[in-house]
């Protein structure tokens, strides 16, 4: 059976480096065009030592987006928990993205890689296909918990909008607060359908 990401054995100090150095030079020029040799040598590892630690290119891939997966879903996290009320809660992801694009600023890791790794198969593939899911199904969540109606087509409309505010953050245009507003919107809108017009006049 295929070794997952999540069964990997904890990393040595050096394969830290190893991942710091893959993340980095990944993000920055691209998975298909850094090979392992650049990375052992930003490391300052031999490749036997990455070899060792990782198994192959495509492993360590699949660790580095898991990585930054972690990281992602904890600040969004932490930007619902944050929220002051349910309606509040379903555009949070908008607002940890704000947080996230001031250090990220190549656009997103995980549609790059979904863009650079077309084989459903590969390990990395799964790993930004499910990062993916994962946010469609928290807005869907949110959405139900803000007691908006059709919380899955809400969903939908409202990852469409926070993907394409990434995608477009390499241009120099900043459609994030567009994105905010019109998410906004579209969670108010549903609000004073599921209050009913009396309530909403209230």
């Amino acid at each position: 059976m295929r070794e997952t990401v999540q069964e990997a054995r904890p990393m040595t100090p050096a394969g830290r480096r190893i991942v710091a150095a893959a993340e980095e030079l990944f993000y920055n020029r691209g998975i298909t065009a850094v090979g392992v040799d650049l990375i052992a040598e930003h490391s300052g590892v031999t490749k036997r030592t990455l070899y060792n630690q990782f198994g192959s290119k495509d492993h360590l891939v699949a660790v580095y987006l898991a990585g930054r997966d972690q990281r992602w879903r904890a600040l969004v996290q932490a930007a619902v928990d944050a929220a002051g009320t349910p309606a509040e809660a379903v555009v949070a992801p908008f607002e940890a993205l704000r947080t996230w694009s001031a250090a990220n600023t190549r656009g997103c890791a995980f549609i790059n890689a979904l863009a650079e790794l077309p084989d459903a198969a590969h390990p990395a593939h799964r790993v930004a296909a499910d990062q993916k899911l994962w946010l469609l199904n928290l807005f869907e969540e949110l959405a139900a918990a803000a007691d908006c109606p059709r919380p899955a087509a809400l969903a939908t409309r409202l990852l469409v909008l926070h993907e394409g505010a990434i995608a477009t953050q390499p241009l120099a245009l900043d459609t994030l607060p567009e994105a905010v507003e019109l998410a906004r919107a579209l969670v108010e809108a549903g609000s004073r359908v599921s209050r009913g017009p009396r309530d909403s006049q209230a």
